[in-house]
């Protein structure tokens, strides 16, 4: 009863995709969209929060300033409400809209979902959206594996580029659960690569500069055919578990050798 109720909450209010991050009046047309999925919580009835909204605002301005010569368009989702709740997954189903808002709004584009946390587990379940080129999952909230229940979805990420990224001491989501997660969506796609921020937490405060220069070459690669850096290229193309434990080094971004 009391989960008809938290749910009936969150699906009283709708989704919204917002003006694109930068913007100073609306865009009607894109060479490709980014779409900014932010962290949440396993069970909550609770609106959005204003906190996880504003923390995804700096990769959304990285990203819609590297990519403005390409027409790469950003926008940070707004969902219903702030909690996943079970099998209803409604922030995936949040984000699956919000890919066929962006496409109602600029046509035939390539969407790259971009999430942390809960919102990386999101991007990593909407992925199978026929518009979806690529998925970014920064510090991915990922189910204990558990015989009684179904395993976390990976085919409907075939023909998609996945990169998940974990600070490995993350003591929010475990890094050791997107491991086993990118093993088995390695199997089922071979473009699925994992990078590891050493001593880094859930936030990857101390090494945002790299993790967002990561994101933004995997993005303009993914998106748009742009040459890619050499650790990118080696992480997919490595065999499980090197090219899941990729190592992003310290001053990633400065000289990316492309």
């Amino acid at each position: 009863m009391a989960h008809n109720a938290l749910v009936g909450t969150a699906d009283s209010r709708t989704p919204r995709l917002g003006r694109a991050v930068g913007a100073t009046q609306p865009v009607t047309q894109a060479g490709g969209v980014v779409l900014l999925l932010p962290d949440g919580e396993a069970a909550s009835s609770r609106r959005p929060s204003a906190r996880a909204h504003a923390a995804a605002l700096p990769l959304a301005r990285r990203l819609a300033r590297e990519g403005r010569a390409d027409g790469l368009v950003a926008h940070v989702v707004r969902y219903r409400g702030r909690g996943w709740n079970g099998p209803d997954a409604q922030l995936a189903a949040d984000a699956s809209w919000a890919v066929s808002e962006a496409v109602r709004r600029y046509g035939d584009v390539p969407v790259c979902l971009a999430g942390r946390g809960m919102g990386a587990r999101a991007a990593l379940r909407a992925g199978g959206h026929d518009a979806v080129a690529s998925v970014l999952a920064l510090a991915p909230w990922l189910p204990e594996e558990d015989r009684a229940a179904e395993p976390e979805p990976v085919r409907q990420l075939v023909g998609r580029r996945v990169l998940l990224v974990h600070g490995t001491r993350d003591a929010r989501t475990d890094p050791e659960l997107s491991f086993r997660f990118a093993e088995r969506a390695k199997k089922t796609n071979r473009d699925t690569c994992r990078f590891e921020v050493h001593a880094d937490g859930h936030a990857l405060r101390q090494y945002h500069a790299e993790v967002h220069a990561l994101a933004v070459d995997f993005v303009l690669s993914s998106l748009f055919g742009h040459p890619q850096s050499r650790p990118l290229t080696d992480a997919l193309a490595a065999p499980p578990p090197l090219g899941l434990r990729m190592p992003l080094a310290a001053g990633f971004g400065r000289s990316l050798n492309r």
